[in-house]
């Protein structure tokens, strides 16, 4: 049995609205080298500016992510040469990146583990290449996008905690508004480092580099896993080296050794001067960071108790979450509105492939239906079929119950001539009782019957147990 060691190195792009030395857009495009400039593609005599919203959205991540953050921020120069880097080498972060030592903690199997981070640096994102037969193609929309990289500790001893930490950490990119982390336009990218030992010792890694999506990060990293079990098994040794995931044939190929680091020659950005970092901007990023995914679970199972798994669905879209809250604040107990927003608000949206931003069901309106269902004006039942009218028509609950007419009948003496009626019909049927036999839900139904199903159900089985007791 072998010890398992991840390290992650997630890249993931921010939301700005241009480049980040370039004033070029900053937007998805299928339309090939539509958002570039000189800059971009690194013509003769360019001069990069740094981009003041991506620098603030990588300090609030860094902050988001419990990292200590420098009194500078300085950028370099990391030379290599590749087709998709046109200048010849890319501007990151090496001697002062945004933030080193930090932590996110994350939920495995209803245990709290503790993932370290490293370090997370503010980059420029490069080109993006097309492969074909006999020729490549050169899509310079993605160079110079900003791109944060988050390197983790080695510290991670299971695919189902690498996998919490990437769906925790794509969780603080989206509550942040940091970035949309959209896997499918590769804007969150994974490189796994994994090796096994046998002892606390760290075996020999292996790397698999841009990993597109959470599933295959999973598959990339069982395949890994077994193959390495096998070569050792049979007492054979693990190369350091870079690898391919194959998910079509379910394997990793070698790329490349890696048996020394590459030497990218880095020295400090001349054209871009060191960043202050002064307390009052801390503070100013500070109040800006929302309480974040791990945060809201804790309060709402602590202080709501609700249970892990009505916690964690709650907590999955923020946009989701703030809803809740606002319902919690109006008034509602915690568990009424999760119950009904996980019951039939997410199962309306997702039906209609709607997001809760856009809905015109609103928290004030939530509060005023499940209100009435409290005090007894309308069921549990109408509560839903209301719902669903109101979102057909755009209309409030109150307006809804009222052009409907379902509001419950309460009134004592209407439902309990009622019930005595029908227990006068049916003399049989109270002997029957009397017997043992199970005919109290009959006169339920008669009940509901003759108020087209308005008599409040509480109440309505309240008198009929009564009324068959007196005789």
């Amino acid at each position: 049995m072998y010890k398992v060691t991840i390290g992650l190195e997630v890249h993931c792009e921010v939301k700005t609205n241009s480049k980040n030395f370039s004033s070029a857009k900053n937007s998805y495009s299928e339309y090939p080298n539509e958002n570039i400039d000189t800059v971009d593609i690194g013509l003769p005599g360019i001069l990069p500016v740094a981009n003041k919203e991506a620098f603030k959205k990588a300090l609030m991540m860094a902050l988001a992510l419990n990292c200590k953050t420098p009194d500078i921020v300085m950028f370099d120069r990391k030379n290599y040469y590749y087709p998709d880097l046109p200048k010849g080498y890319q501007i990151t972060q090496e001697t002062k990146p945004v933030g080193v030592d930090g932590y996110i903690m994350v939920n495995v199997n209803g245990e709290d583990k503790k993932i370290n981070i490293n370090n997370i640096h503010l980059e420029e994102d490069t080109a993006s290449l097309d492969h074909f037969n006999d020729y490549s193609l050169i899509d310079y929309n993605r160079a110079g996008v900003p791109l944060l990289e988050t390197v983790t500790e080695p510290c991670i001893h299971s695919i189902e905690e690498a996998l919490a930490f990437l769906e925790a950490l794509k969780g603080i990119f989206l509550y942040t508004g940091v970035s949309d982390a959209r896997i499918d336009r590769g804007e969150m990218r994974v490189d796994v480092n994994i090796s096994l030992s046998k002892d606390d010792t760290l075996g020999t890694r292996t790397e698999m580099k841009n990993i597109n999506s959470f599933n295959s990060v999973k598959l990339a990293m069982e395949t890994e896993i077994k193959r390495q079990t096998e070569l050792l098994d049979k007492g054979e040794v693990i190369e350091q080296e870079t690898r391919r995931f194959d998910e079509e044939n379910m394997k990793t190929i070698r790329l490349r050794s890696k048996a020394d680091a590459i030497d990218y020659k880095y020295y400090i950005e001349p054209n871009i001067p060191p960043i202050i970092i002064s307390d009052d901007l801390i503070d100013e990023i500070k109040k800006e960071i929302p309480m974040l995914q791990f945060e809201r679970i804790e309060k709402y199972m602590n202080e709501y108790m609700l249970s892990r798994h009505d916690s964690e669905i709650l907590v999955k879209d923020k946009k989701v979450s703030d809803y809740f809250d606002e319902t919690v604040k109006l008034g509602l107990t915690p568990k009424e509105s999760s119950n009904f927003i996980m019951s039939v608000i997410l199962g309306y949206l997702n039906k209609f492939d709607m997001t809760i931003d856009k809905f015109f069901f609103t928290p004030n309106m939530l509060y005023d239906l499940i209100t009435m269902v409290n005090k007894g004006e309308i069921s549990s039942k109408q509560s839903k079929e209301v719902f669903l009218k109101c979102c057909e028509e755009n209309k409030e609950p109150k307006k809804i119950v009222k052009e409907l007419g379902v509001t419950q009948i309460t009134d004592d003496k209407t439902i309990r001539d009622i019930v005595i009626k029908r227990l006068d019909e049916r003399p049989d049927l109270i002997e029957d009782h009397r017997k043992g036999k199970n005919t109290f839900n009959y006169f339920v139904g008669e009940v509901m019957k003759e108020t087209k199903g308005k008599a409040n159900p509480s109440l309505t089985a309240s008198i009929i147990k009564e009324e068959m007791e007196k005789r």
